[in-house]
């Protein structure tokens, strides 16, 4: 089938919301923000979130990133095909990129995220014209996922709800809005036990460490220093891989820097682009 694309009528003024219906059978609903002459950029949400992970850093973009946030496959409103593989992720990026017609773009990711994004740069050179990769790390087999993946495998079900709070919360140094926390929560719980745990086995702990100094566009790393997941020396590890690479230290915050500082980071990504584009 090929890919085709549906627009909501209801979405909000600032940002137009669709989903793709991917050429092999998977839908993923995304936002598309800015002006379409500007850099394209994708962006890609932490495990259990969707594109709306993105909602506080998308009013701050100015209209020369043509942005688009994805939801990923078994999360969010996105198709749940069954299928969890990292490989499985990245192909869905790349046939997101042809459903909108993009033949390269920015792309970036935070946290499950920028595995799909780095394991992309490095399979399709071509069509990355830049990385960022937030709250990253040379492998998230070296991060402590483990025994995250333990507590799944005995997690009962009355118990996921606090389970994903908690999970939430963890990936914060500084306070957000309420109002946000709880739709972040709310969009966690769409994701299955099942689904989440497939996530974590077959992308976030699929190790290619070794695979990255292969990576050859110009990549901008953000970093948390109260991140309770990535390292410093995580953050150094791919700084000394990565040819092309730079690190931004966001003093004070926690793993999901961009809710923390979305004004900061939307900047910073920004000013990436506009090097990228000159």
């Amino acid at each position: 089938m090929p890919n085709t694309i549906t627009f909501r009528n209801d979405a909000p003024a600032e940002w137009r919301v669709a989903s793709a219906d991917l050429s092999n059978h998977v839908r993923l609903p995304y936002a598309e923000q800015g002006d379409r002459d500007g850099v394209p950029v994708v962006l890609l949400h932490g495990l259990s979130d969707s594109w709306r992970a993105f909602e506080p850093v998308l009013p701050h973009l100015p209209h020369s990133v043509h942005a688009y946030a994805v939801t990923q496959r078994g999360q969010g409103d996105a198709s749940r095909p069954g299928s969890y593989r990292l490989d499985d992720l990245v192909d869905d990026l790349a046939r997101f990129m042809d459903a909108v017609g993009l033949s390269s773009a920015v792309v970036g990711g935070h946290s499950m995220g920028s595995i799909v994004a780095t394991r992309f740069a490095i399979l399709h050179p071509d069509r990355t014209a830049g990385l960022v990769v937030m709250g990253g790390a040379t492998s998230f087999t070296h991060v402590g996922l483990e025994e995250m993946k333990a507590e799944l495998a005995e997690l009962a079900a009355e118990e996921y709800d606090d389970y994903l709070r908690g999970f939430q919360e963890s990936t914060l140094a500084r306070p957000v809005p309420a109002d946000f926390l709880e739709m972040v929560v709310s969009e966690s719980a769409k994701v299955a036990i099942p689904t989440l745990r497939a996530l974590l086995d077959d992308t976030c702990l699929v190790d290619f460490a070794s695979e990255l100094a292969t990576i050859t566009a110009p990549t901008l790393l953000v970093w948390g220093e109260r991140d309770a997941f990535c390292s410093r020396d995580e953050q150094d590890g791919l700084l000394a891989a990565i040819a092309h690479a730079r690190l931004s230290v966001y003093e004070g915050a926690g793993h999901a820097m961009h809710w923390e500082q979305p004004e900061r980071f939307a900047a910073e990504l920004a000013a990436f682009c506009a090097e990228v584009a000159a």
